[in-house]
């Protein structure tokens, strides 16, 4: 017998057992901590910029000519796009869920290339980037003016030109998002002064190009050169501008009489911001801010950590009033909610322990079973850093589940032999060798059975199956190295240190006894009646499976439980055409509200004028506000998800702008907000004007449903537009160039890009572009003029109209359709499956002509959806197959099988009980009470088959074995519920998830156990009378 070996020889099994805790110790060390595996699919990001081009141009122009290359990629998952008039194209590659990010990137490279030529060429001057990058931020740092002295451009210009380039550098770090921009050499034409002196914009950009210039001039003596040559040297001459009065000197123009016309004649010159875009505040002072975003694979607690440390190494050196902030640090909620998990892992191995003592009531056997939790949980960690994967809330779930399943094991073996001892009188050597005769069959198929009920898991593909799989992987690497314990060390530790003690028959465990004693008495009559009326009872069984099919069904499905992670992102939008002025001042009033309403809520909020989720604009804006710790915001009225309802509600009251606040994603990556993303494409050659139309209709009925809540549009109102329309025969009639009609056009009010200068050591760029006060109104397009052949300059009044239209800010397509994103979430009763399924509903019921998909986050839970069922059904028939494998009996394992719907019913009644949905966290309760169902009914089983060997009838088989294992069941499944215990109770960062997986356990655990013992022995019965024929004569 295996186990005799190391009862004879414990120091070979304390042996086995330092070296597997020593390799544990060993890969702590090494194992990086997480909130999540990859959970989110590898995206890559192709980026590029088109100054002054409208949103339509964009996307003919540039977006389109891109996506009709992005054919023949591997393991593609999903395109999308986004053209902005801000001259930006964003188009977001989204691969399968184990894609190598590297290959993708490449291959993307590849289509680019091939695409580039026939891009505009300001596009190709710019360049097109194409980089392995995370959609949501890891965190912000935000620069700021304690003194409000330096403005938002001054604190941004040392913000991208001292720690921006560095940043991107730091490993970790996928790319990063300024909001604010770095000086450049503004050069504001004056159209009066310029066709005074017979000018164009494009005269002043062939000026700058022919004077701000670095020439290189070779050296003295360079090779080859004669024998007779004694001196080297570098020759320098002429070198880019530095200074504006550098650029104010620039001549443009030599007139006959020998006079020259500089920039200084024509137009301002100052350093100005390269972009005027973003304006950022925190708590009211002028700011700056960096957004980082992971690179894909990426650990992000170390990424953050090398990220605060570079800053810091320029903090010190930054200006006077300067100070930095961080209103967005994602990686706070994941150190918390790891640590508070690591506090349940050792709750749980106290609470353990407790109830161990309570049944066992002797100090060494109670210490038997607890020196198995560090072996087992210790070599686990040593199988994670053997997978590559890491310390995080998933496998550290794990952990506490597995640290009730791995003590049940010691606790059979110890519990075994202590009966033997009492009833026996054996001395502990022998019954230890007897016991494991006994038992060890039932240890090895616990094991199988366990193993079995997870395995399937790890097999899953997507998102789900990442969380699945280093869910499986951990809890089967402890449950085998639990037998393993159970088969070595227990009996060495039972051989040699356990001495039967008398039962205690006064104090508390005396009275603890008594009561378990009179308990174990009503359970043998209850199990009689229970084979006696097996019709009844049969009966009772098919309702209360019923009961759990109905159950199972009415429960709300989701994909990941909401977390309050401690921060709250907050979107304002104003009507079309409103000003910067008027977004600063909604602004001002959001900043208030927050200090002010949620003071005792707020630490930081860091606001961003000109950029949102939904596009960039003067109209438009972002709030970021970092929370107090959870320690200080206690009660469901002061989480994340209450303070966001609460300022939706009260900001919407904001007569001039739509204000919507929103928590982030459960997962980053899967999106930028929690709730859904819902994708209406064209389809059938719909134009945009009637997808726009049904998108209005589809939000209009979404938001009068009773499951929907804050439906809207992804996107900025239509805005105003100036239509120019150009007489083309007209302006060639006078003489005029189309070509310089249009540079003259779009260098006036475009603004355009003309070379770089140097700026303390710093290359920046260098803009024309009209002055504000010549760019501000319609009529303003009649004061600028265009030279002809003959010299004359002529207005564009003379040549061109102009009407006013309203058109997209941001065009947005998906797959390579044309699309609207609507973003929403489940109203309060309601999950985000019932959200989805009513979109889905309504979505249908539009006319013909469009058609709708999801993404990010609700994609997932998409796919998901459809792998419950099946990884129930994978699971349920593993484990029937290794029983049958086990007994050598296809009608054996019908008797553990039959238990599995009474756990389930448990877990179902606790979720609903504590109005919980059926997301993944729960289907994981679900796999882990179908393991526990088949533990308990195995135990029973496994000695009700030793006992009808041994002769005895089936019901008196069935009978001794449930009385036999009783106690180690009960001890058992209250150790279970006293692990997972922490769990369901859990408060803080992260509890959600750690409630759902908790409730549902216990639930199932208390019926798995409750109803099992009762049905089991009749399941044993009632099986093998209906595949052995007739039963042996009742004793």
């Amino acid at each position: 017998m295996f186990s005799r070996f190391f009862v004879r020889r414990p120091v070979f099994a304390w042996v086995i057992a330092i070296l597997i805790m020593l390799a544990g110790i060993l890969a702590i060390r090494t194992l990086p901590v997480a909130q999540y595996p990859d959970v989110a699919p590898p995206t890559i990001k192709i980026s590029a910029t088109y100054t002054g081009a409208s949103a339509e141009t964009l996307e003919n122009s540039v977006t389109q000519v891109i996506e009709q290359q992005l054919t023949g990629l591997d393991n593609l998952l999903y395109f999308s796009s986004t053209s902005s008039s801000d001259g930006s194209v964003s188009i977001n590659v989204t691969f399968e869920q184990g894609t190598d990010p590297d290959t993708a990137q490449v291959q993307v490279q590849n289509k680019i290339q091939q695409a580039e030529s026939r891009l505009p060429s300001e596009v190709q001057q710019t360049g097109v980037t194409v980089e392995k990058s995370q959609s949501n931020f890891l965190l912000i740092a935000a620069v700021y003016d304690t003194t409000d002295k330096a403005s938002s451009s001054d604190i941004a210009d040392w913000l991208v030109s001292n720690v921006q380039d560095p940043l991107a550098r730091v490993e970790g770090v996928g790319s990063l998002q300024v909001f604010g921009a770095e000086y450049a050499m503004r050069i504001w034409l004056d159209p009066a002064k310029l066709a005074s002196y017979s000018l164009m914009p494009s005269d002043v950009q062939s000026a700058i190009e022919a004077q701000n210039v670095q020439v290189t001039a070779g050296k003295i003596g360079a090779l080859p050169s004669p024998d007779t040559q004694q001196l080297t040297a570098t020759v320098r001459a002429q070198s880019r501008l530095q200074t504006v009065d550098q650029f104010k000197n620039i001549i443009v123009k030599s007139q006959s009489d020998g006079a020259v016309v500089r920039i200084k004649d024509v137009a301002r010159v100052e350093m100005g911001s390269e972009d005027y875009t973003a304006i950022g505040k925190l708590n009211g002072h002028p700011s700056a801010g960096v957004a980082v975003m992971l690179s894909p694979g990426a650990n992000a607690l170390n990424t953050a950590t090398l990220v605060k440390d570079k800053i810091a190494e320029f903090q010190r050196n930054m200006p006077q009033g300067y100070d930095i902030a961080y209103p967005k640090d994602s990686t706070e909620f994941i150190k918390i909610s790891v640590e508070d998990v690591i506090q349940t892992l050792f709750e749980a191995i106290v609470l353990v322990v407790c109830v161990m003592y309570l049944f066992l009531q002797n100090l060494r056997a109670t210490l038997i079973p607890a020196l198995a939790v560090p072996v087992v949980l210790l070599g686990t960690f040593g199988v994670l850093a053997l997978f590559g994967y890491s310390i995080n809330t998933l496998t550290l779930f794990a952990m506490v589940l597995a640290i009730g399943l791995l003590v049940d094991d010691a606790i059979v073996v110890v519990e075994n032999v202590e009966r033997i001892m009492r009833d026996e009188g054996l001395p502990a050597r022998e019954a230890t060798e007897k016991s494991m005769g006994e038992i060890s069959g039932a240890l090895v198929a616990i094991a199988l059975v366990l193993s079995a009920v997870f395995l399937p898991m790890a097999f899953f593909g997507g998102s789900t199956g990442v969380i699945y799989r280093q869910f499986s992987i951990t809890i089967i690497s402890a449950m085998l190295l639990s037998v393993v314990v159970a088969l070595t060390l227990t009996p060495a530790l039972c051989g040699s240190v356990l001495q039967h003690v008398p039962p205690h028959k006064k104090g508390f465990f005396g009275a603890f006894n008594r009561f378990y004693r009179r308990t174990e008495d009503k359970y043998q009559r209850g199990v009689i009646y229970v084979l006696r009326r097996a019709a009844r009872t049969m009966g009772l069984y098919v309702v209360l499976g019923g009961g759990m099919a109905l159950m199972m069904w009415k429960l709300p499905g989701s994909f990941l439980p909401t977390e309050d992670q401690g921060e709250i992102m907050v979107q304002y939008t104003l009507p079309a055409g409103a000003t910067a002025a008027r977004t600063a001042e909604v602004n001002r009033q959001i900043v208030d509200w927050f200090l002010i309403n949620e003071k005792a809520n707020t630490d930081v909020i860091f606001t961003v004028d000109g950029f949102s989720f939904s596009g960039s604009g003067q109209n438009t804006g972002m709030a970021f506000v970092s929370l107090k710790n959870w320690s200080q915001r206690k009660g469901a009225e002061n989480t994340a998800q209450a303070i966001a309802l609460r300022a939706t509600k009260e900001l919407g009251t904001i007569r001039d702008a739509t204000v919507f606040a929103m928590t982030p994603p459960a997962v980053d990556g899967l999106g930028q907000s929690n709730g859904f993303t819902f994708e209406l494409l064209a389809n059938g050659g719909t134009d945009r004007e009637t997808l726009l139309q049904m998108r209005n209709q589809l939000i209009e009925k979404a938001n009068q449903s009773p499951e929907l809540h804050s439906v809207r549009a992804n996107d900025l109102p239509q805005m105003p537009q100036l239509q120019v329309d150009i007489d083309s025969n007209k302006a060639v009639s006078l003489g005029l160039s189309l070509n310089d009609v249009t540079d003259t056009l779009s260098s006036a009010w475009g603004g355009t890009y003309v070379n770089d200068f140097i700026d303390r050591g710093r290359v920046k760029k260098v803009y024309i572009q009209g002055d504000s006060e010549f760019r501000s109104a319609p009529s303003d397009l009649g004061k600028w003029f265009v030279r002809g052949s003959d010299n004359a300059m002529t207005p564009f009044s003379a040549f061109a109209t102009t009407r006013w239209l309203y058109g997209p800010e941001r065009l947005v397509r998906y797959n390579g359709s044309a699309a609207y994103e609507i973003q929403g979430e489940n109203a309060t009763g309601f999950s985000s499956g019932d959200a989805m399924t009513k979109m889905e509903e309504l979505a249908n019921s539009l006319p013909a002509g469009t058609t709708w998909a999801w993404s990010g986050l609700s994609l997932q839970e998409k796919l998901a959806s459809g792998q419950a069922l099946s990884l129930y059904a994978v699971s349920i028939l593993v484990v029937f197959l290794c029983l049958a494998a086990l007994y050598e009996s296809w009608s054996v394992p019908f008797s553990v099988i039959l238990v599995i719907p009474l756990g389930l019913l448990g877990a179902a009644l606790a979720a609903w009980m504590r109005d919980l949905n059926n997301d993944v966290y729960f289907q994981v309760a679900l796999l882990t009470t179908i393991g526990l169902s088949s533990k308990n009914a195995i135990l029973i089983v496994e000695f009700a088959e030793a006992a009808v060997a041994e002769g005895y009838s089936l019901s008196r088989a069935a009978l001794r074995a449930a009385q036999t294992r009783l106690r180690p069941i009960i001890m058992t499944s209250l150790a279970f519920i006293a692990g997972v215990m922490p769990l369901a109770i859990a408060t803080g960062a992260g509890a959600n998830s750690r409630i759902a997986i908790g409730t549902g356990i216990i639930g199932g655990t208390l019926t798995a156990t409750l109803l099992a013992i009762f049905f089991v022995p009749l399941f044993f019965v009632l099986v093998k009378r209906l595949f052995a024929g007739k039963p042996r004569r009742q004793e």
